[in-house]
């Protein structure tokens, strides 16, 4: 099966991700990306030009977004080589080749390849839980997405502190319940915390993401932004919720971090 020259393997369909007219390839059976990587999307900060990188990219979906912001030249790496091949075609399929690089490969071993400091921005949406015996009740591919099964929170934050220059910004979406970790790991490797924001699915709920930037070796000085809230009263999206999926083709973003 084909669309617009691009081959689909079975389980596989086309998503519109309600920006830009850009669309995704997805499989239920591997991946399918959630509003934790489009809120990483616009949130993080990305500079005009220059390099940026994305890990545990999963379907390419971030980078693809990232184009809509930013004329740098957009990487990412995934270590699955289905997931890998899903966001190669994913990227030919959006004609966006010449924006995006997408590597297979262990991000913990991208260092070898490019040289420490090689990126001005690296945005990462890595997997939220530690092992533990319910990833094995599920495939390969769902249990690398969601369990540090590949790579640990302290793996990728030691990548993103090899692979960024000085004075370079990593953006990253987690789970709440892990802040305290992250903090600690990020200054452990020269990575200070500067933008904090969390996601309430609705006022009165607890935060189930936070958005979390750093800037390496930065001076200590953390900013706490205002909670976002994914449903009103209603049941429907916030205002800035629709903003973020909807609103990109009337209102242009701004290149460093939104939210």
């Amino acid at each position: 099966m084909t669309e617009n020259s691009v081959m689909l393997h079975e389980s596989e369909r086309i998503d519109d991700l309600l920006s830009h007219d850009l669309k995704i390839i997805q499989s239920d059976e591997v991946f399918s990306f959630s509003m934790d990587a489009v809120l990483l999307a616009r949130f993080a900060s990305v500079p005009k030009r220059g390099r940026v990188l994305d890990l545990c990219t999963g379907n390419g979906v971030v980078p693809i977004l990232l184009t809509t912001r930013t004329q740098a030249n957009l990487e990412a790496i995934e270590i699955q080589p289905r997931l890998a091949d899903m966001a190669r075609r994913s990227v030919q399929l959006n004609g966006l080749g010449e924006s995006i690089t997408i590597h297979e490969g262990d991000l913990r071993e991208l260092v070898k390849v490019t040289g420490h400091a090689a990126y001005d921005a690296i945005t990462v949406n890595p997997p939220y839980m530690p092992l533990n015996g319910s990833d094995l009740k599920m495939n390969t591919h769902q249990a690398m997405a969601r369990h540090e099964v590949g790579c640990t929170l302290e793996e990728v934050i030691q990548a993103c502190s090899r692979l960024l220059r000085n004075g370079g910004k990593v953006s990253m979406v987690h789970r709440p319940q892990r802040i305290a970790e992250i903090i600690s790991l990020m200054r452990e490797y020269k990575l200070e915390p500067k933008r904090i924001r969390m996601v309430h699915p609705r006022s009165h709920l607890e935060a189930n993401m936070v958005l979390i930037e750093a800037s390496k070796d930065g001076k200590p000085e953390v900013r706490m932004l205002p909670p976002l809230i994914v449903y009103n009263e209603e049941g429907t999206y916030c205002e800035e919720i629709m903003d973020i999926y909807y609103g990109s083709q009337h209102k242009p973003h701004p290149v460093e971090g939104g939210l």
